[in-house]
Formats: C-alpha cells, sequence, structure tokens
C-alpha cells in the first residue's frame, strides 16, 4: 500500500495492477487533501491507511484504476466505501458529478503518463 506523495507513473501503476489483480489497481481518494492511495486488496484497506494519516473518511472515495485503458476508461467509480447514504451516496458508483471531477482532477495531478 502506498499514498503517493510524488506522481507516480502509469508504468508503475502497470506493475501494480500485475501483480495483485491483473488488469487494475484499487485506489482510494481523499478529495479534501488531495491524495491518493494505492496497491491493495481492498479499498478498505487504503481507507484504513489515509485515515491513519489524517484523512477523514466522509472524504474517502474508492476508485478502480486500469493501466491498460489510460486514455479511455481508466478510472471507474465502483466501490464499497462509496456506500454513504448520510451523504446521498446511495450505491457502490460515486454518484456525484462534483466529486467525480474532483477525484479524476487528482488522479490526473498525481499518475503520469
Amino acid at each position: 500500500m502506498l499514498i503517493v506523495s510524488n506522481p507516480i507513473s502509469l508504468s508503475e501503476l502497470q506493475q501494480m495492477a500485475n501483480d495483485m489483480f491483473g488488469d487494475m489497481v484499487k485506489a482510494v481518494v481523499d478529495i479534501e487533501r488531495g491524495l491518493l492511495a494505492v496497491d491493495a486488496e481492498l479499498h478498505a484497506d487504503l481507507e484504513a491507511l489515509l485515515i491513519e494519516n489524517g484523512s477523514e473518511s466522509a472524504h474517502l472515495w474508492g476508485i478502480n484504476l486500469y493501466p491498460d485503458l489510460f486514455c479511455t476508461d481508466f478510472v471507474e467509480f465502483d466501490s464499497l466505501i462509496n456506500m454513504k447514504p448520510s451523504q446521498g451516496n446511495r450505491s457502490r458508483s460515486v454518484e456525484n458529478k462534483d466529486i467525480q471531477s474532483k477525484i479524476l482532477t487528482i488522479v490526473s495531478e498525481q499518475v503520469k503518463s
């Protein structure tokens, strides 16, 4: 597991994908602090890592990154940690377009091709 402090390369993500799931890397984004954590079996593990490092659960959103689809369907907004009924998010997807936009901005800042 890694909290990305310097932008991570696409090739590093591809290696993580190969080592774990084959084509995908699980990630969690802190939309308040602009952080990205990657490379765990469960989104919940990355969520816990970020919380241990000062993040608040309400600001954490789980995504999947597909390095081989970098220019098309790179980010998938799907994780059990996204089920936040108290915040109006009742599914595994990130339903709020503003939150999706914040996530994409952070990912584009932290992942370089």
